[in-house]
């Protein structure tokens, strides 16, 4: 290195050693560095300085140091606050120390020189020296940096008066993270944890959502997000312009959505979907500078009606306040497009506010998030996208595309049936599966598939079950067939020629039959535990022959997918499936309910609103899956 080479020839060359003094000499007292001063001497005196710096430091800084030393693994007490408090007294004329949370481990970096040439180039006023420390593992990670990586390259930095009349340093970082000295948190990433700023006069006001715990806006476990504002004045009013500059890059840089068409369901849940969009999501959204259109639905399938008309080149994205059933309908407006093929790109997003919302469920929990309305309106402001898989329903002519599960015997039985009980919330599906299981139903018929590569074993080889067809005295609706029947240039389903694939076959009787695209079927059920949201596979659950103590331990385990390691389950992925639906055991002139994404796509003779009409008839029905074909707003 340049530094040993001369410390080196210092020794040994009496005027390498005055030359190096005279830098030194140089770097301490002035830290601008005049136009003359080329790249390899500013790289040096920058290292210097800092050197110099740390050297004077030492004596105040011993009693830390000595602590630091005698630790095999660091944590950050309140002794160290103390401590690092009174270091930062000293020298908080030069430098600004950001220290970590408490209870978190210590990585020390020191970002300096071009925190320097920036500050003194755009603002033309003396330099701010910014020494960074940054949560980590312990000492085993840290280290020193005489130079700073791209990432960590300040894209603006200024000495800024916060509304408390205190000034602080405080720089924007390439990375995106905004540093400060000042309060409980130091630090927000701009990508992370920022909606988006306002002005205010010669304020600027940064709108935050941030990791909440005992009340703190602290980093660690995630127990919930809230709105936080930090507000700071800048020095001049052009480094004022430049902030507001930098901030708008930074954050257009991130590719958020600008404009979202907004579904909410007044009727879903509780049927506080209004409420929850008014008080807890439009917020988030007007904090994020986002453009919203609002469309309460008025009645089962308006959002299908909506979307299939919507002009989605006005749109980033469109967002369901609701449960999984208004999700369903926008993807089935979509596909039933003649545009169809570019219009199911269009990022989904969806915000829990219905009894199950099983997809939101597992998009968050597939980061460790909670499923809350912060968490999830936070997943679409930041514009991240992952795709999903597609499955198409078939019978005849007629078509519904599912996006979350379908369900046959005991799960659907629950699901339709507890709408008596709607009004007890998302606590009606546990009350009425303990309903049920005080009188287990099972049902004749059979279930063929195409496994999953390493699930070859399962069922029994069998032929193609053959192409499915309504049911004679069904009680499909004829205006839904007639509209499929019309929708000859709409989506068709995957092309797959189904015939020569390998099927097999399992035959009941079946107690439930459970055919998952994403892990939760609701926020306490995880049906499906190894679903992933684009493999190209369902995952499909079988429950037979059990017993009622035994089948209520499974139905306990639901909440964290252990009822799939029951030996009363099979469970299975697939790439197609049949099913060929019957009556009830113990009475044949009764039979049962098919559900798709919480609504009834059959119901069979002495069914719960059995004379009410529905897409499909209590009949066999056949399942491809499209990989990837959705898109889904993600946290992820």
């Amino acid at each position: 290195m340049e530094r040993e080479r001369i410390e080196k020839q210092k020794v040994e060359n009496p005027q390498e050693k005055k030359k190096v003094q005279n830098l030194r000499n140089f770097a301490e007292f002035s830290l601008r560095f005049d136009a003359y001063v080329n790249e390899p001497e500013a790289l040096f005196l920058r290292f210097v300085s800092a050197t110099v710096f740390l050297s004077k430091l030492a004596k105040k800084a011993k009693p830390f140091i000595k602590m630091l030393r005698n630790s095999k693994k660091f944590d950050w007490t309140k002794k160290c606050k103390v401590m690092f408090q009174a270091i930062k007294k000293d020298i908080a004329s030069l430098s600004t120390l950001i220290s970590p949370p408490l209870g978190s481990g210590l990585h020390l970096y020191m970002i300096t020189i071009k925190s320097l040439l920036l500050t003194y180039s755009i603002l033309s006023q003396n330099p701010v020296l910014f020494f960074i420390i940054e949560p980590g593992d312990g000492l085993g990670h840290r280290r020193l940096k005489p130079d700073m990586d791209n990432h960590q390259r300040p894209l603006m930095s200024d000495r800024v008066t916060t509304v408390d009349g205190i000034v602080t340093p405080l720089a924007l970082l390439a990375d995106g993270r905004l540093w400060w000295s000042e309060g409980i948190r130091s630090c927000l990433s701009v990508e992370k944890d920022v909606l988006g700023f306002v002005t205010s006069g010669p304020y600027i006001k940064i709108k935050s959502l941030v990791e909440t715990r005992d009340g703190c806006c602290i980093s660690g476990a995630p127990e919930k997000l809230v709105r936080n504002d930090v507000v700071f004045m800048p020095s001049s009013e052009e480094t004022h312009r430049l902030w507001c500059q930098k901030l708008s890059e930074f954050i257009d840089s991130l590719g958020r959505p600008k404009r979202l068409f907004v579904f909410v369901n007044p009727f879903g849940g509780k049927r506080s979907g209004a409420k929850i969009f008014n008080e807890q999501v439009k917020p988030l959204l007007e904090d994020a500078q986002i453009e919203i259109t609002v469309q309460e639905t008025k009645h089962q399938l308006h959002a299908k009606e909506v979307t299939h008309s919507l002009d989605i080149t006005k749109y980033d994205g469109i967002v369901c306040v609701s449960g999984d059933g208004i999700l369903a309908e926008v993807v089935n407006g979509l596909l039933q497009r003649e545009d169809w093929d570019t219009a199911i790109k269009i990022p989904l997003g969806v915000v829990p506010a219905g009894t199950g919302n099983g997809m939101a469920k597992s998009l968050l929990d597939s980061v460790g998030d909670p499923c809350a309305i912060a968490n999830a309106v936070h997943a679409i402001i930041r514009g991240k996208k992952q795709p999903l898989d597609v499955a198409t329903i078939v019978q005849g002519e007629t078509r519904f595309f599912s996006i979350l599960m379908l369900a046959w015997g005991l799960v659907a039985d629950i699901d339709i049936e507890s709408e008596k009980y709607r009004w007890l919330g998302s606590a009606r599906l546990g009350f009425y599966a303990l309903c049920r299981l005080l009188n287990v139903r099972q049902y004749i018929g059979s279930v063929s598939f195409v496994p999953a590569p390493g699930y070859e074993a399962f069922g029994e080889p069998t032929s193609y079950p053959g192409k499915c067809t309504t049911g004679k005295g069904s009680n499909s609706d004829p205006s839904e067939t007639e509209h499929a029947n019309k929708q000859r240039l709409c989506y068709l389903g995957p092309e797959i020629n189904v015939e020569n694939l390998n099927w097999r076959v399992i035959h009941g009787p079946f107690i439930s039959v459970w055919l998952h695209n994403v892990p939760w079927g609701a926020e306490e059920t995880m049906a499906a535990p190894d679903a992933k949201f684009s493999d190209g596979y369902l995952d499909l659950i079988i429950t037979k022959n059990c017993p009622k103590l035994p089948l209520l331990s499974l139905m306990s385990e639901l909440d964290n997918g252990g009822h799939v390691k029951s030996p009363y389950v099979t469970y299975l992925k697939v790439k197609a499936f049949s099913l060929q639906p019957g009556p009830r055991t113990e009475d044949k002139e009764k039979e049962g309910i098919i559900d798709a994404d919480g609504e009834v796509l059959a119901r069979g003779k002495g069914t719960y609103k059995c004379e009410e009409k529905t897409l499909m008839a209590y009949d066999k029905l056949q399942i491809t899956v499209d990989q990837g074909l959705a898109t889904l707003f993600t946290p992820a």
